[in-house]
């Protein structure tokens, strides 16, 4: 695999924003403006970094992702019933009502992110959110995402992971996670094939 540059293959991607509403629930907001679609049916558990709808922009369609370290059992889906379904989402718009007591409980998935950030040791890690092939660079010749000393914030592109020829953005963060951390070690070799679960980084707390 000579070339993977994400410009030409990636599709465009937002992390939707999460607030805890005073009756203890979460509600996943638009990060943009659009038509959104797509949205998870009501039952369905979701769990951070997972697809939760497209939101169209002059006919570009976005993918969104519910932020990391988030999970819980949806329990209303704002305006849009079915895949086809569109509806009008302006910047910070409700999209997602979760009920969070369930959605650990119910999903095996949810309850591995709690413990994901720490290895049998107790040292920290970031563990990759699924499967797919890693590349620490975002295209040949380019700097790398990130480097052993370097500093990570939430939500910075640290990898990405190429699952059927296209390039997903693998962001920094999760349950049990610092704000910043310090990149001690680099584990994958480009153009590695990874389960969900490996560990990309170790980490310190800055």
């Amino acid at each position: 695999m000579g070339s993977h540059d994400s410009s030409r293959v990636a599709r465009p991607e937002l992390t939707a924003k999460a607030t805890t509403r005073a009756d203890g629930l979460t509600e996943l907001r638009s990060p943009g403006v659009g038509l959104w679609r797509g949205a998870p049916a009501p039952g369905e558990v979701i769990v951070g970094g997972q697809p939760i709808g497209e939101l169209e922009t002059l006919g570009v369609l976005t993918r969104l992702r519910a932020p990391a370290g988030v999970s819980g059992r949806v329990v209303e889906a704002l305006g849009a019933a079915s895949v086809l379904a569109r509806r009008a989402a302006q910047h910070g718009d409700a999209l997602l009502v979760l009920d969070p007591s369930v959605g650990a409980a119910a999903d095996p998935r949810a309850a591995e992110a709690r413990s994901a950030a720490q290895t049998d040791s107790g040292a920290l890690v970031f563990r990759t959110p699924s499967s797919g092939r890693y590349y620490g660079k975002p295209g040949p010749g380019k700097a790398p995402f990130v480097a052993v000393g370097d500093v990570v914030v939430e939500g910075q592109s640290v990898a990405l992971l190429e699952v059927m020829k296209t390039f997903n953005r693998v962001q920094y963060g999760g349950e049990g996670l610092p704000p910043r951390a310090r990149v001690l070690a680099i584990l994958p070799a480009d153009e590695s094939d990874l389960a969900p679960g490996d560990v990309i980084l170790e980490l310190e707390a800055v």
